[in-house]
């Protein structure tokens, strides 16, 4: 069977990939898959091939992942069944689906500007058509050639313009269901249909620049749609991009040789020296450092690692050399086990079923139905097929799906506006659906609840300035943050850096210490972040550090518990910490010190609960769970790969923005349903009308247009509660 796209049969199994102790899996580009429908037809069809444990969908990459019982899969099967089902698959490979996802967009820019083409040149000749249905001048022969001119042009135009959407009504056709592209190419199609009959019968009315009109504004929606996916779909290439590209591997012999990450095994010894990532998951064999963990485990303070210290990937190397014996190979890192939690929490969200579509599959057969029923009832009752046609075109037409179809953009343009306009990105429009549905809010508290900057507490002014020229010599965070507190002045002499413990100097002839409690010998009281000072032989001094609180945490907790939303927190970072910003801003529930997967398996909890959880973190730690939220927004400081997990990202310091977020996105909500009110409203006046003939095809073209004007108009009233300083 010839395959298009697909791979030879022959060459399929050497793109199956092999684990010890997993099965075979076969990754697959399928770049016609395009919503939920399509994602449950494609696996569906996959999981029926023998052989096969598993198939998923990753909707923002079009990948398909195919898990087989056991080795030996046959995959030139699975392409062979897709391809049966209309939805041609080649080997996944990143830079194709790159090269797939651009020349969708270039299609439909050149579609696009074909369309915006029709709509100009279409016009300049049915605007003399017009003319004359109100009395001016114009004789049958040139208002033929007019109709003739408006098809040449406009024709053409509104079927390479339409292709995206026949093609997508296709599909949806032979699933056996119907998308808002249905109507829209049956319309458009009909549309054409009857135009062109009456030019050729010399009627009154032709339709061209409807058609192409119509479709011109469909396309930039569809555009916009298009950019907004890939932006989303990176969320989880941003994390592995963090994970080092290359590590430093220590030989039998002692000697050093740079390899790919991707070559690194369990087992292999690598060198890690200050100011590198760690490349993959490990165990510290030799040397004295300090890690920040931040981006993975939200804790602010550097954790010290040693001998036997087990440390993950993506950890920053702060001080010394470390010699570390990799316990997972880089695909096995723990970076890349949270971009997989990223990415299935993407897949689930991506089966979201929104406004449009529910109402898609009610309208769509509904409309259908009446039509048939129009033009057939009509031809019985003694019309002439000509005039039942035009009688069902006008029924199509009346209700073509331009209102059902603004209904929800036009809101979601608006909301995301005002949005924009108050420090707020809006990355898709299913995020405000989704955000308007959610009734339980999970904060992460470093970087989000409080501003993820260490701040010295209660600083005495002398006691500062005695430390500072040891702190100045010093690259620890905490050193860098006392400086920051006392400002320039002079460095200490003769330091010294003891990797995971301090720096030792001379200030003013005096032998000084900067840092761990045990390096100074003073006990440590553990509740919270501490950087300890003294000089050789006197008293030792404690500084204390608590991250700064957002200035409207508080009132931004108050205004959603207001708003009938449960408040937790979930944080990497330690109990005492956590525990005092939960008191602070009034929440009771909060948990401490986890993990990403942590994370992400208490927000799945609370979905299985039965909560829509709104997830609100900036770090590595949260991606996971922000994937998995049912929606997710991220401080504008957020890591890049955090803010790609969200659904919207928020600037600036005020918290206040999800509170401004949830009220815009409930508000839009009420619109999008007044929309489908007044269009069903609409509809059910001038069905009728237009059935029993009163309404022809030119009065249901204006009627339609008034009924888009009037859902947009009522799309303006979105907004929100603006909150002041």
């Amino acid at each position: 069977m010839a395959m298009t796209g697909a791979a030879p049969r022959a060459d399929l199994g050497a793109f199956l990939r092999r684990g010890e102790g997993q099965p075979e899996t076969l990754e697959l580009l399928v770049p016609d898959v395009r919503c939920a429908g399509c994602m449950a037809k494609v696996e569906r069809a996959a999981q029926a091939v023998p052989g096969v444990a598993a198939a998923r969908v990753n909707l923002s990459q079009k990948r398909l992942t195919v898990a087989f019982e056991a080795a030996g899969g046959d995959a030139a099967a699975v392409v062979a069944a897709l391809e049966r089902l209309g939805y041609p698959s080649t080997p996944f490979d990143p830079g194709a689906a790159r090269e797939a996802h651009d020349r969708e967009g270039r299609e439909l820019i050149l579609a696009m500007a074909v369309a915006g083409f029709g709509v100009l040149n279409t016009m300049m000749f049915s605007v003399p058509i017009w003319a004359g249905l109100f009395g001016q001048e114009l004789g049958s022969a040139t208002r033929t050639l007019m109709m003739w001119f408006s098809g040449v042009v406009g024709a053409p135009c509104a079927l390479y313009a339409g292709l995206p959407f026949f093609r997508s009504a296709w599909r949806s056709l032979k699933a056996r269901r119907a998308n808002m592209d249905v109507p829209i190419s049956i319309g458009v199609l009909l549309t054409l249909a009857i135009s062109f009959s009456e030019t050729f019968l010399k009627g009154r009315d032709v339709y061209f620049d409807a058609a192409v009109s119509l479709l011109f504004l469909l396309l930039i929606g569809r555009w916009l749609e298009h950019r907004l996916r890939a932006r989303a779909s990176s969320a989880a290439a941003d994390l592995l991009a963090l994970q080092a590209a290359s590590a430093t591997r220590i030989g039998p012999d002692g000697a050093l040789a740079a390899i790919p990450v991707a070559e690194v095994r369990p087992g292999d010894l690598l060198l890690v020296r200050p100011g590198d990532r760690l490349p993959v998951d490990g165990e510290v064999v030799d040397g004295v450092s300090e890690l920040d963990n931040s981006l993975l485990t939200g804790e602010t303070a550097p954790v010290a690692a040693a001998a036997g210290a087990a440390c993950r990937a993506g950890a920053l190397n702060l001080s010394g050399v470390l010699r570390l014996r990799a316990t997972a190979a880089s695909e096995d890192s723990a970076l890349a086990a949270i971009a997989r939690l990223v990415e299935l929490g993407a897949q689930a969200r991506s089966r979201y079923v929104r406004l449009a579509d529910k109402a898609a599959a009610v309208y769509v057969p509904v409309v259908h139905t009446v039509a048939l029923l129009t033009f057939a009832g009509g031809w019985a009752l003694g019309l002439g097929p000509r005039e039942a046609l035009i009688r069902a075109v006008a029924v199509l037409i009346v209700t073509c799906p331009c209102a059902l179809g603004l209904a929800v953009p036009a809101v979601q343009i608006t909301a995301s506006a005002r949005l924009f306009r108050r420090g707020v990105l809006v990355k898709s429009g299913a995020a405000l659906e989704r955000l308007a549905e959610v009734d339980h809010v999970v904060f992460d508290k470093t970087g989000v609840l409080t501003l993820g900057r260490p701040r010295l507490v209660d600083p005495a002014p002398s006691v500062v300035a005695m430390a500072a020229p040891l702190a100045r010599a010093s690259r620890h965070p905490l050193a860098r943050t006392l400086t920051e507190a006392a400002c320039d002045g002079p460095i200490a002499t003769d330091v010294v850096e003891y990797a995971g413990l301090g720096v030792e100097g001379t200030i003013d002839g005096r032998r000084a210490r900067l840092g761990r409690a045990a390096f100074l010998g003073a006990p440590s009281h553990g509740d919270a972040t501490e950087l300890w000072f003294g000089f050789e032989g006197d008293t030792k001094v404690r500084f204390r550090f608590e991250d700064t609180l957002r200035p409207d945490a508080a009132e931004a907790v108050t205004a959603l518990r207001a708003r009938g939303l449960t408040v937790e927190i979930l944080s990497g970072d330690l109990s005492g910490p956590v525990g005092r910003v939960a008191q602070a801003v009034g929440v009771r529930t909060w948990r401490a010190a986890c993990t990403p997967q942590d994370k992400a398996g208490a927000v799945e909890a609370l979905a299985a609960a039965g909560h829509k959880v709104l997830m609100v973190g900036d770090g590595l730690n949260d991606a996971g769970a922000l994937a998995r939220a049912h929606a997710a927004m991220a401080p504008g400081s957020a890591l890049e790969a955090s803010q790609n997990a969200a659904d919207l990202v928020f600037s600036g310091e005020r918290l206040t923005a999800v509170v401004t977020a949830v009220d815009v996105a409930r508000s839009a909500h009420r619109r999008a349903l007044e929309n489908f009110g007044l269009a069903a409203i609409y509809n059910l006046l001038a069905t009728p009308a237009a059935i029993l003939g009163f309404v022809n095809p030119f009065v249901a073209a204006i009627a339609m247009s008034t009924s888009s004007l009037v859902v947009t108009l009522n799309a303006l009233r979105t907004g929100g509660r603006r909150w002041t300083s």
